[in-house]
């Protein structure tokens, strides 16, 4: 019960990567709260009210995971909806910068925390068909460097998971074809789990994670990038 006493904080917890990983927290002793828009009462990550209303109501906060997002549908960049890039890029980047603006200054003032964003291998790449995407995620892993180093000594650490493509409904959202041309990258020929996401954000989550921040973890099944 590596996380007993600590009260988390998951967004995006309602289904897929984020429910496998408020099981795992919860598992390791945690007290884990989802945000989400069909949590109780529902949190919305693009909305700065909303957020501030959240952390009132959760008091102290020991660890956040950003993991709300949507991968959008695929397409060339000439021909991809301007409200579609808009909605990726607000709910997957802007919707990071809101959750952590709203929780940053409580893990601030006790001197602890575990923030935990949610990046991808096509944030680092660039996925072909999926400029959205790849630019939000991008943008998740400079933030995530930046607030890092802006709270590196304070007691926050934060980090980002970069996975590959995931055995999750959001996979949907994509043609059959980009799905097989993601799985065909992999040295190990398979989607991953939601569960070995979990693993890594348990770790980095905890104090067995204390010289790591601002750095990005590939989960990519032998994909390594740089």
């Amino acid at each position: 019960m590596v996380l007993s006493g600590r009260n988390a904080v998951v967004t995006g917890g309602e289904r897929g990567i984020g429910a496998a990983i408020v099981r795992k927290l919860r598992a390791d002793g945690a007290e884990v709260t989802s945000w989400d828009l069909d949590s109780d009462p529902p949190v919305d990550v693009c909305d700065g009210r909303s957020l501030a209303d959240a952390a009132k109501r959760a008091g102290r906060i020991d660890i956040l995971v950003c993991n709300a997002g949507i991968a959008g549908p695929t397409g060339p960049l000439e021909t991809y909806p301007d409200d579609m890039f808009r909605k990726i890029v607000d709910i997957d980047l802007v919707g990071v910068f809101l959750t952590c603006k709203a929780v940053v200054p409580l893990m601030r003032a006790q001197g602890y925390g575990r923030i935990v964003t949610m990046a991808s291998l096509a944030g680092k790449e660039g996925t072909p068909n999926a400029a959205a995407y790849s630019a939000a995620k991008a943008g998740v892993i400079a933030l995530t460097k930046s607030l890092g180093k802006e709270l590196a000594g304070s007691g926050v650490l934060v980090n980002a998971v970069a996975p590959a493509a995931i055995e999750t409904s959001l996979l949907a959202q994509m043609t059959p074809e980009h799905v097989a041309t993601m799985i065909a990258k992999s040295p190990m020929q398979r989607l991953g789990t939601s569960e070995e996401v979990a693993e890594i954000v348990a770790w980095l989550a905890s104090e067995r994670c204390s010289f790591n921040t601002g750095a990005v973890f590939d989960l990519s099944g032998g994909r390594a990038t740089s």
